[in-house]
């Protein structure tokens, strides 16, 4: 058979490779073949891929395959793979409408001649996707079959491609390589609860997408910012950019840090209508923005209209009053039900736990699980047996007083799960009474409990646990199915109404990790990172970290441990993971491995 003709990849790299080793000699002759990077190593992701353009002779679905493969290429606007089209096609191709995820990579198969004296041939091109990324970066990990046809018809130079579907179709081991998640940052719309906190107006929640991560990361993503969020976050969450506003000029900009870590962005006429204060807000969401890519430090962000004119410039520590997170709190110390059914902490450096003051670690009622605000003033904590709901300040002194709430389930599974508080101060709690399953919201821990519609749940199904944001604007919930089996979802916090009558749902529910069959546990573990522990379909548990997208990708792993029930993260990344197991409570430091805190403990958690 004749020897397929791959891409080359990292031309210059390997050419230093080979003058340095003093084993091969370079070659002064000889056809360019393509290299296949289906089966590519970590260690090769670094080099640099060039596309191939069409070569002489090639037929229809050589022509189709080497389009397929450079699009793969290192290049911004995908000017090899427009050699592969006509001149007709290569103008109304948008290869950034989608990005379409194969498991093997996008297979030419069959292919049929036009009939009659036709001169056109189509070529069928399939594959299983796992993922589609859209126009405005957001990854939607939905599963089925792909399969495309891609027309050519015969030009005086070869075939060329004149009819095919826009976007580009990749591999997952070619997106792994290619694409990088990113945060890009907005404001949380919380209506009249913004009130509850001092800058409301001011939290920044963050909204993953994907970039190109080696070819021009930081103008993608200011790009990606600008454009606004993605349709999911986008009812919960403003943008301080005027609507209209891009980036300067007809050529597209390429934003780069200089030296001093500094950033200029110049932005067309609409930005530069923005006040001083906007502007404020803008460079926030542009500093954080670029800050999540973790690659560089931004010291600061400038702003210019489109003539070159300042319209502001925001500083790194300045930028600090507009963090993400700033509804998290300090997290100093963990929490958890100790070996008496009592309320008790640990901090994070040391191994020593200790009862908490107040009427939490009384003991006068035995506690099954529990969560301390994000301020650490106060907790909630479920009784042993689920019935009833309590709330205290963590300080000495004060009665336990009267549960805050009641479940009336006859068995223990059915009643309350444990609590969570957003960073609004808001405790909220589902009670899984098969009767009357609710998902509840307790307005500063002490007002009456109201119940929170959650219109994306079918017949029979019902809340099993959940963790709320410290933004308040996210939730992920870990729903039971009518079969039994428990799936991770992120559900929206969307509120309106007027501070006299305040409205709340949580909408659009969507899957957090389609990998797993069954969810057992899960906690927030960053801006836009959850941790969970699942099953996938026949197989042993794992311990893993997803975007709140539902990726995996660039996701870090974690060490193996057996038999966890329960898992709690802070959304201050830095901080280490604790575990629930068959051994007790452990933690996992950073760069470590798993540690056992303590074997007579269950229900750790966090602040939130």
């Amino acid at each position: 058979m004749r020897a397929e003709r791959r891409r080359t990849a990292g031309v210059l790299l390997m050419a230093g490779v080979l003058l340095l080793s003093g084993c091969a000699s370079m070659p002064s002759g000889g056809k360019v073949d393509r290299v296949d990077s289906s089966h590519r190593t970590e260690g090769e992701s670094r080099v640099r891929v060039f596309g191939v353009s069409p070569q002489k002779g090639e037929g229809p679905q050589e022509i189709v395959r080497g389009f397929l493969e450079a699009t793969t290429s290192d290049e911004p606007r995908y000017a090899t793979a427009s050699e592969y089209l006509t001149e007709e096609a290569a103008k109304k191709w948008d290869p950034f409408q989608r990005t379409t995820v194969v498991t093997a990579g996008p297979n030419p198969g069959a292919s049929q001649r036009d009939g009659g004296e036709g001169r056109g041939y189509t070529v069928e091109v399939g594959g299983r996707r796992t993922a589609i990324v859209d126009s405005k970066h957001s990854y939607d990990s939905e599963d089925g079959d792909y399969d495309e046809r891609f027309h050519l018809t015969k030009l005086k130079e070869g075939w060329r491609i004149d009819k095919l579907p826009d976007g580009v179709i990749l591999s997952e081991s070619d997106f792994e390589r290619i694409y990088r998640s990113v945060n890009v940052y907005y404001y949380a719309r919380l209506g009249a609860d913004a009130e509850a906190v001092s800058r409301g107006e001011d939290v920044l929640v963050a909204d993953p997408v994907y970039v190109r991560g080696r070819i021009d990361p930081v103008t993608e993503t200011v790009e990606a910012l600008i454009e606004g969020p993605t349709d999911w976050l986008e009812p919960v969450v403003t943008s301080a950019f005027p609507a209209g506003t891009e980036l300067a000029g007809k050529d597209k900009q390429h934003l780069s840090l200089d030296d001093s870590g500094r950033l200029t962005v110049r932005l067309n006429a609409r930005g530069a209508r923005a006040s001083r204060p906007q502007c404020a807000r803008m460079a926030a969401q542009v500093l954080h923005s670029v800050q999540s890519q973790g690659s560089a430090t931004v010291s600061r962000v400038a702003l210019e209209g489109p003539g070159g004119d300042d319209l502001c410039e925001l500083s790194q520590e300045a930028a600090e009053s507009y963090a993400p997170g700033k509804l998290n709190g300090r997290g100093a110390r963990q929490y958890f039900i100790d070996g008496e059914h009592r309320v008790a902490a640990l901090t994070s450096t040391s191994e020593d736990t200790k009862v908490v003051e107040g009427a939490l670690g009384s003991g006068k009622v035995e506690m099954g699980s529990v969560a301390v605000s994000r301020d650490e003033r106060q907790g909630a904590a479920v009784s042993l047996n689920g019935r009833s709901l309590y709330v205290a300040p963590l300080e000495d002194g004060g009665e336990l007083g009267k549960a805050v709430l009641h479940s009336e389930a006859s068995q223990e599974k059915d009643r309350l799960t444990a609590p969570s508080w957003d960073g609004l101060g808001d405790l909220w709690i589902a009670d899984r009474d098969p009767g009357n399953p609710r998902l509840l919201r307790v307005r500063g821990g002490k007002e009456k409990p109201e119940e929170v519609d959650v219109p994306g749940l079918s017949k029979g199904e019902r809340v099993e646990s959940l963790k709320i944001s410290s933004d308040g604007v996210r939730i992920a919930v870990r729903v039971r199915e009518p079969d039994g089996r428990r799936s991770l979802h992120l559900g929206r916090v969307e509120r309106w109404g007027s501070p006299d009558d305040p409205q709340i749902e949580i909408a659009a529910l969507q899957a957090a990790a389609p990998q797993f069959e069954d969810v057992i546990a899960t906690s927030w573990a960053g801006d836009s990172q959850l941790v969970v522990v699942g099953r996938e379909t026949e197989s042993v548990q794992q311990l893993q970290y997803v975007g709140t997208d539902g990726s995996t990708t660039n996701q870090p792993t974690l060490p193996g441990i057996n038999d966890v029930t329960g898992v709690a993260a802070s959304e201050d990344e830095g901080r280490p993971l604790l575990a629930e197991s068959a051994y007790g409570i452990v933690r996992l430091p950073p760069d470590e491995n798993w540690k056992t805190l303590t074997d007579k403990g269950t229900a750790p958690v966090y602040p939130g």
